[in-house]
């Protein structure tokens, strides 16, 4: 009895999923291309819905970063700001995935990408990031699931910012973080006396006196103007997202031999430090 004899399937066949899923990602793509040639954006209309979100103080209070490096600081426009000007612009797909994780190398592979539909432009940043983290100088290894997570998605977050700006003109770019900053500057229609205590009062809860503050700005609370304000904001939002320690925003200040006053000097008494548990006890 002859029994019929079954081919090997080939690496040239693919499976009945696979050929579905190929040929909806086509479909995908041709619909995207056809329905952004179908309505076109509109630079006027892109550049009026921009100006309004920037000029909001729920964007530009989170359009901003700040992080030290090299003994100074960089700075530069957030993720949130990425997606405002993608969304207001038009015409633009992006994302970011995991390729492949690596559990035994301990590392991620990456993508993050971004598409101006309508003008037939990608940009594609793929990328590699360990499972672990720098911390006081050392390089700690992640173990735990949620700790690898987020560190893929910072790094990620970061690539899918820089993909979406690659695709996007930019004047409009410059345009949005200008009007960012000076909303920021204007803040939200307050008296600058209330944003100066405002601002105070939110870096107390992060253990940071208004000393601190005057000592970063170079200028007395009744010096500060709106764009100190704006500054001093960026830093709470870098603080807030751990993008920056508050030992490297606010280094304490080294008390020189000058700064040292004697009892009968008529200089600036030095205060203890913030840190000292026996500070303003009596002395027996």
């Amino acid at each position: 009895m002859n029994f019929p004899v079954q081919q090997a399937q080939g690496p040239d066949r693919i499976g009945q999923q696979t050929a579905v899923e190929q040929s909806r990602a086509v479909a995908e793509v041709q619909a995207a291309i056809y329905v952004a040639r179908q309505f076109p954006r509109d630079v006027g209309r892109s550049r009026s819905a921009m100006q309004a979100a920037c000029g909001s103080m729920a964007l530009a209070d989170k359009a901003f970063y700040e992080f030290p490096r090299a003994g100074g600081k960089v700075t530069g426009s957030t993720i949130h700001l990425a997606k405002t000007l993608a969304q207001t612009w038009g015409n633009i797909q992006y994302g970011v995935s995991e390729m492949r994780r690596d559990d035994e190398y301990r590392q991620s592979e990456m993508q993050a990408w971004a598409w101006d539909v309508e003008a037939n432009t990608r940009h594609v940043l793929t990328f590699v990031v360990p499972h672990a983290k720098f911390v006081k100088g050392k390089v700690e290894a992640l173990l735990d699931l949620r700790d690898i997570y987020e560190n893929n998605a910072n790094n990620g977050a970061r690539r899918l910012r820089e993909a979406i700006f690659a695709v996007i003109p930019d004047f409009f770019i410059d345009e949005a973080e200008e009007l960012c900053r000076e909303t920021l500057n204007k803040g939200d229609g307050k008296p600058i006396e209330q944003r100066v205590e405002g601002a105070i009062k939110v870096f107390q809860q992060l253990g940071i006196n208004a000393d601190r503050l005057e000592q970063k700005l170079g200028r007395t609370r009744d010096q500060w103007s709106g764009a100190d304000i704006a500054q001093l904001l960026i830093t709470h939002k870098s603080l807030q997202r751990r993008e920056i320690a508050v030992e490297e925003a606010f280094p304490q200040a080294r008390i020189t031999g000058a700064e040292i006053t004697s009892k009968n000097g008529g200089g600036r008494k030095q205060g203890p430090p913030d840190d000292d548990p026996w500070a303003g006890q009596p002395t027996k």
